[in-house]
């Protein structure tokens, strides 16, 4: 979590959840939405997947079921947060549709909006960015039950926007992100 800008004034708190391979670009997009969003005076903050594995979720492997339950916690904390009235912005690869389909009740249930944002990059474009160089430690069998190697993506079914990193700038995946959300809730 980071940079939970604040500004006077109560507004609605909302969740953007980015999902997409590890390499996709979330997290750069999460960051340029952020600044974004602390420009236009909203209160943001980031709940990225490498910082929650780090912390929040440092007891959990990478498992279906561990994901599953990091996909809960997650969910739980963006709820908390957007029920305080923080814009939050999740990265988190959450490959299974059924996993985000709860972090969207679970937001929801606190009657927050929810915005399911797919992240759409082509394998072949994350395997080439590698920042981390995890597909390389995957393909080497060194990383086990990785996420578009040894395990599923599944893609979302209908995502409430679908922005193309590989193809389209930062600025241009920031204002198709901010025109659909600000369009379905107004000001938030």
């Amino acid at each position: 979590m980071t940079n939970m800008s604040q500004k006077p004034g109560a507004r609605r708190g909302a969740v953007l959840w980015l999902t997409g391979l590890s390499g996709a670009g979330k997290t750069t997009l999460a960051r340029a939405l952020e600044q974004e969003l602390v420009r236009g005076a909203f209160n943001s903050a980031v709940l990225d997947g490498d910082e929650v594995r780090r912390g929040l979720s440092a007891d959990l492997g990478y498992s279906q079921e561990d994901r599953t339950e990091n996909n809960r916690r997650v969910a739980e904390v963006a709820r908390m947060m957007a029920a305080a009235g923080i814009i939050v912005i999740v990265a988190l690869i959450s490959p299974y549709q059924r996993d985000r389909n709860k972090a969207r009740k679970i937001v929801e249930a606190s009657g927050a909006p929810f915005f399911e944002i797919f992240v759409d990059t082509p394998l072949a474009v994350c395997e080439e960015r590698d920042p981390n160089g995890l597909y390389k430690r995957a393909r080497a069998h060194k990383i086990r039950n990785f996420t578009g190697v040894h395990a599923p993506y599944e893609k979302p079914h209908s995502p409430d926007v679908t922005v193309f990193p590989a193809t389209e700038s930062v600025g241009e995946s920031v204002a198709a992100v901010m025109q659909i959300a600000l369009a379905k809730v107004g000001s938030l």
